[in-house]
């Protein structure tokens, strides 16, 4: 159950970076986070409402509230700046430098004593590099500064994220990631009453922005509740994996073409998902 959850986040995440790195080609990657992360408030909001799983925030780090203001700063950092990676259209250096944000919440996992079978260490290896490979790496002699910063910007961001999300998701998954949308939003309002511009969408782009937070939200919602489920460790080895949807969205909507490398991608991460199933 809690790897499927944790896999069927990749898919909702994947289709969320696909969707806002397009928007981030056209929009102010700060406009993109911000708009998207009201949409995905508003989701959270009215599920709290219709499931009536209210819980009064305490500032404590073992409830979800402050968890979530630590997420919800680490992933607006990380998503603005992966946005902003992917709109310099270098997303073979980008997507998988960002895959890696895994590592961190891995080394917490370890710290608090998580110990998995030594197949399963091998699997999450394994799947890593799929998801690393998957995301076409160009592998040049001389990087590209801005989209390599970008990268290692988004993995810290996402990964730090992460570790706050598992912590908050002991108390309520649901609640973690509103509040962590709350907090997100209240910076972009901040930046936009600063600049005096939400970004200037056009009619259109609202409801792809819709589908676009609402992914984004589903997506941390479903990882959350993975992590409680069974292993934080596999469960976020298995979140990670969503350059290879990215990159299977690219390949079937804009034509781009997979390269040999991301194939190869796509059979380690497979691979490291059976690895991981059958020894669990």
């Amino acid at each position: 159950m809690a790897s499927l959850l944790a896999l069927f986040s990749s898919v909702l995440w994947g289709t969320a970076d696909f969707l806002g790195g397009n928007l981030a080609k056209r929009y102010k990657s700060l406009a993109v986070t911000g708009v998207s992360q009201a949409m995905g408030l508003v989701v959270g909001t009215a599920l709290v409402l219709l499931s009536n799983s209210w819980i009064a925030p305490t500032l404590s780090w073992n409830g979800y509230f402050l968890p979530a203001i630590g997420a919800g700063i680490a992933g607006f950092l990380g998503l603005t700046a992966f946005y902003a990676g992917l709109a310099t259209g270098r997303m073979g250096v980008v997507s998988p430098i960002s895959s890696l944000s895994a590592i961190i919440p891995l080394v917490y996992a370890y710290i608090n004593g998580e110990r998995p079978h030594a197949i399963q260490y091998f699997g999450m290896v394994v799947a890593l590099a799929g998801a690393f490979c998957a995301s076409g790496p160009e592998l040049v002699k001389k990087l590209p500064v801005k989209p390599l910063l970008s990268g290692l910007c988004a993995a810290l961001g996402f990964g730090t994220a992460l570790t706050f999300m598992a912590q908050g998701s002991k108390t309520s998954s649901l609640l973690t990631m509103t509040s962590m949308r709350l907090i997100t939003v209240s910076m972009c309002i901040l930046i936009a009453i600063r600049y005096r511009t939400i970004g200037g969408f056009a009619m259109r782009d609202l409801r792809t922005l819709f589908v676009l937070g609402s992914a984004d939200f589903a997506a941390n919602y479903f990882l959350g509740i993975a992590t409680t489920k069974g292993l934080v460790s596999i469960a976020m080895v298995l979140g990670s994996l969503f350059p290879i949807v990215t990159s299977l969205l690219a390949f079937r909507f804009l034509h781009e073409r997979l390269h040999k490398v991301q194939y190869l991608g796509i059979l380690l991460a497979v691979g490291g998902v059976a690895l991981i199933s059958i020894s669990g």
